[in-house]
């Protein structure tokens, strides 16, 4: 290629990203592929090992085989590294590893970073990248020192230690992968339904992983001063609290209103929360009505916050198209939250990622629901569980074909990165001409 064809030839920051976790996967696969990293000493099939490969790199979840049955310590580790690089961030981690070994940081990584955690400012790129880091590291070690009373006891020093840190690992960065299965294949937090101590820390993991480290740094810098704080920051932290309350007085009432008070509380909470992308359950989906289901499908294409280690169509997309609705019966020029107009990209955004997150999940349901000859309601569930890169399941996943597989694969691999993302990446360049056409209007509703 020439010097003039290789100017031309630059990755944009959406073209960087895709392929940093598509290369992250394939590398990770290929590990997880090794006899090395199976308890049996065998090989793994190529389409098992990539299938984890992609649901522990984009945080999801979803697994074919028990992590704790089939894999070894390497095994383990390699997921395990898997997810921690996938929750930071691929870009992210780069980033920092160039920093440590001293090269210099230049404009057109930093903008590549800057899309990479949703960072509202490229000054400051780098700072709020230590942050991420040292967010990360603080979040994920106080989780294990929590967790590891509870394990050692159960486990003795050395396993219960290695299951305190996956476990934190996992639920900070809302990925879902879990080492129980010593009490059954797939027994997920179930073991622990009742332990408060489980429970607790692993939904303070879960919410603080899930709620974006803009916001985080909002807090930091401004305390209890909720005024103070971004609008976006202001809209992530109302929306969690209404994300968690409402669904949890329903399954108080609707799920579990047959169990002890004790139980009852920290089921209710624990599956209120855990929808959020994280993927951890302490109920079998089996059990839940409809109503039950549905609602945790919607948690589930909801996700988190921008810029935070869970995935979803983002809990501030929802909220513009909810005030953008709101705004429409009132009759309004323009949506406003908090005395802020939201600008008319950003419902352009919304309603692009919303609408392109519906139509996945619902093609994916289709196909996997003909291909398998299943209830769609389960491979609904199955499949808004790979775009929102939950990991919940209703036990289908460990018998999918091969062609199930890949439209998962598929599926968690868009989820994680984004929908808007590919399609930026495919079309690396805006387009130059303003094309002004004569308006017209079209009825709605």
């Amino acid at each position: 290629m020439s010097e003039k064809g290789l100017k031309h030839f630059k990755l944009s920051g959406a073209q960087t990203i895709l392929l940093g976790f598509a290369a992250m996967i394939i590398v990770g696969a290929f590990l997880l592929m090794l006899p090395i990293s199976s308890r049996s000493g065998e090989w793994t099939k190529i389409s098992d090992a990539l299938f984890t490969a992609t649901s522990a790199s984009c945080v999801t979840g979803l697994i074919v085989y028990d992590t704790w049955q089939h894999w070894t310590w390497f095994g383990q580790i390699v997921i395990l590294s898997l997810i921690q690089i996938g929750g930071m961030g691929v870009v992210t981690m780069t980033t920092l590893l160039t920093k440590l070994i001293g090269v210099k940081i230049g404009l057109r990584a930093r903008t590549t970073l800057q899309e990479a955690v949703a960072a509202p400012n490229l000054g400051e790129i780098m700072k709020y990248t230590r942050f991420i880091c040292i967010g990360c590291v603080i979040f994920e070690a106080c989780g294990a020192l929590l967790m590891s009373p509870v394990f050692i006891m159960e486990y003795g020093p050395l396993k219960g230690i290695w299951l305190s840190v996956f476990t934190s690992i996992s639920a900070f960065c809302n990925a879902g992968f879990d080492l129980n299965g010593s009490h059954g294949a797939f027994s997920s937090m179930m073991p622990y339904m009742d332990n408060p101590v489980i429970v607790i820390t692993l939904v303070l993991l879960i919410l603080t992983g899930g709620l974006g480290f803009l916001t985080w740094m909002d807090i930091r810098r401004h305390g209890l001063k909720f005024y103070k704080y971004s609008t976006q920051s202001k809209i992530i932290i109302v929306m969690e609290l209404i994300l968690v309350l409402v669904p949890m007085v329903y399954l108080w009432f609707g799920e579990y209103k047959g169990l002890p008070l004790d139980q009852r509380f920290l089921a209710s909470l624990f599956q209120a929360v855990t929808p959020r992308t994280a993927g951890f359950n302490t109920t079998d989906y089996n059990t839940f009505s409809g109503t039950g289901i549905v609602m945790t499908m919607i948690l589930m294409l909801i996700g988190g916050a921008p810029g935070s280690t869970a995935g979803g169509m983002k809990i501030t997309t929802v909220a513009i198209l909810f005030f953008t609705m709101i705004s429409v019966f009132k009759r309004e020029k323009a949506p406003a939250v908090f005395k802020r107009r939201i600008t008319q990209e950003a419902i352009s955004g919304a309603v692009a990622v919303f609408m392109l997150d519906i139509l996945i999940t619902v093609f994916g349901a289709m196909f996997i629901s003909k291909i398998e000859d299943i209830a769609f309601l389960k491979a609904l569930f199955e499949s808004a569980s790979a775009v929102g890169t939950v990991g919940l399941s209703m036990g289908i996943t460990p018998t999918l074909t091969i062609f199930s597989k890949i439209i998962l694969i598929l599926s968690m691999y868009t989820g994680r990165v984004g929908g808007l993302t590919l399609v930026f990446a495919a079309i690396s360049r805006r387009s130059t001409v303003n094309k002004q056409y004569p308006a017209d209007n079209i009825a709605v509703g």
